[in-house]
């Protein structure tokens, strides 16, 4: 087997080695090693002599296993080719040194020159716009260890120091079965952070491994059951989401595309099943790019998906629908800006700009409305 560990890596000559990220690509953008290429067609790419003959190819996937096998089918091809033994998560345990530096990545959000337009300014505005906070709220900020929740958390420390009226803050992580790494990264960054986090224990992954049908589904149900039964046990009236202006965005699209239905992502919610408790989405204006160029400024690294049986996959979303949906969504996306770089805003705007005399149905609180309803009453009185 051709392994190389971290450290043979970090013995080697730069000039020497090529490295590849041969996850796929969403995987990639929530975080990689520095210095590497993204490239999860690796193969074709060696089929085709696109990879340096004259340097070792060094392949890393989540945990090394995958890059095991793509390592000996580019040796069949002739190359000088390296699993990095351990993978990505390997890399990220070498990168656990606690360090508080919450006081860098505080100012850095109340600095124009670098994130507060992009990302305390939107983070403000939806709180405002949406009246997600009143006084003496006690909200539960739920932390999933993700670059999203990690930074909500830490605008919410941030707008308490703006604050014109009282309310209460708990930051609060569900361990659903978390595997060792994603355990040591979310506790690793809320102490680089800052972020004084409370965590409490469920048996979810269990529970839902034992499932059959739409596993991402029931945990998501199960998460958010979870979260709001501890918040409410915690004495708070609200729970808070990560869900920034992109996910609204493609759940939108894909919803329209792959769900057959016009359904947008609310920025608050009452509780059907916890009386008297709201779910927020604080993040509802800030984009993700922007949370990106934050988390890559300070060198943060987050957990991706935390599910322990496919703790390889892109992602695992509240709607169950497959990862390849939501990546074609934002590639279609992608493509789109390129002829008309309003598209994202114009799907987001199209959300509060509903014309319902032009739809021939709708439902509103589970009920069917047709516009022969009204059809007739209509009659005579012009267009």
């Amino acid at each position: 087997m051709h392994e190389l560990t971290i450290e043979q890596l970090a013995d080697l000559p730069e000039s020497t080695y090529a490295l590849y990220d041969i996850r796929d690509d969403i995987s990639f953008s929530y975080g990689t090693i520095p210095g590497c290429e993204s490239a999860n067609d690796i193969v074709t790419l060696a089929e085709q002599k696109r990879l340096p003959a004259d340097k070792k190819i060094v392949l890393f996937c989540m945990h090394g296993l995958q890059s095991i096998e793509a390592c000996e089918k580019l040796r069949q091809l002739g190359y000088d080719a390296f699993s990095l033994k351990g993978g990505y998560a390997s890399w990220l345990k070498k990168q656990l040194i606690r360090a508080d530096r919450s006081v860098e990545i505080e100012e850095s959000l109340r600095s124009k020159r670098k994130f507060k337009e992009t990302l305390f300014t939107p983070f403000a505005k939806a709180i405002t716009k949406y009246r997600l906070v009143e006084p003496d709220d006690r909200i539960a900020v739920c932390i999933s260890g993700g670059k999203d929740s990690m930074l909500m958390a830490k605008l919410f420390q941030q707008l308490q120091t703006h604050r014109k009226f009282p309310f209460e803050l708990v930051f609060l992580v569900m361990d659903p079965g978390y595997n060792e790494l994603n355990r040591l990264l979310i506790e690793h960054n809320a102490g680089t952070l800052g972020i004084p986090i409370r965590i409490f224990e469920t048996s979810i992954f269990d529970a839902v491994y034992k499932t059959d049908k739409s596993p991402c589904y029931l945990c998501a149900r199960m998460r958010r059951g979870y979260l709001y039964g501890k918040a409410r046990e915690l004495g708070c009236n609200k729970i808070a989401l990560g869900h920034h202006f992109d996910d609204v965005i493609e759940t939108t699209l894909m919803g329209l595309l792959w769900g057959g239905q016009l359904q947008g992502m609310m920025p608050k919610l009452h509780s059907t099943n916890f009386a008297g408790m709201e779910l927020i989405r604080p993040m509802y204006f800030v984009r993700e790019d922007d949370i990106k160029a934050w988390r890559d400024h300070h060198g943060l690294h987050f957990i991706q998906c935390a599910c322990r049986f496919t703790d390889t996959c892109s992602s695992c979303r509240d709607d169950g629908t497959a990862v390849s949906k939501r990546m074609e969504t934002k590639l279609l996306i992608r493509h789109l800006k390129e002829t008309n770089p309003s598209v994202e805003n114009n799907i987001f705007h199209a959300l509060s700009n509903v014309c319902l005399d032009t739809l021939i149905a709708y439902k509103q609180k589970g009920i069917a409305h047709s516009f022969l309803d009204t059809y007739d009453a209509s009659a005579g009185k012009g267009h």
